[in-house]
């Protein structure tokens, strides 16, 4: 069953029950949702979700990967699939594919996203895709295993690293607060 716009509605309303200071900042998400976007299409240019995995191990370093087109350090994560069940499980998805750590060996930290990001993604002529926005729902998981075969078609690296290497000041604090 593909994502539905009930279930990112549910999501949404759990995750700022617990955020309401995030309200303000997912506004244009809500706007979306209300306006009846297909918000788990990529092809909806005036923005859809995607979902992300923060992988902590037992001594909570994160899992960061180097993704090949932006060059960066990112966490695992990616566009939501028409057979993912939800956003937890697009997000598993996503990390079993770019690193090859499999859902067998990760525990969802719970159903609620860690943190709900949204962010501009710049026109991308290649794929004849305007610039538009993300919604990144991102899930924290922990493991026990350490092997990681990388997506090498995205992906050129992988690091455990510490919570200070979080690039975004809400999410490593929200990721700090519930590995302690």
């Amino acid at each position: 069953m593909p994502v539905t716009a009930d279930h990112i509605r549910e999501t949404l309303d759990d995750y700022l029950a617990a955020h309401p200071d995030d309200k303000g900042l997912l506004a244009r998400l809500e706007e979306l949702l209300h306006a009846g976007a297909d918000l788990a299409s990529r092809k909806e240019f005036r923005g859809h979700v995607t979902a992300g995995a923060v992988l902590a191990d037992p001594t909570g370093r994160v899992l960061h990967i180097k993704h090949l087109t932006l060059n960066r350090w990112l966490l695992p994560g990616g566009h939501v699939e028409a057979d993912d069940s939800g956003l937890l499980a697009a997000a598993q998805r996503e990390l079993a594919e770019e690193t090859g750590i499999t859902a067998s060996v990760v525990i969802p930290a719970g159903h609620r996203p860690v943190h709900i990001d949204a962010h501009a993604i710049p026109a991308n002529p290649v794929k004849d895709e305007p610039a538009h926005r993300h919604f990144d729902f991102r899930f924290l998981f922990r493991t026990s295993a350490y092997v990681v075969q990388l997506q090498t078609s995205e992906v050129t690296a992988a690091a455990w690293r510490d919570t200070d290497a979080i690039e975004d000041g809400t999410l490593r604090r929200r990721v700090r607060e519930a590995l302690r």
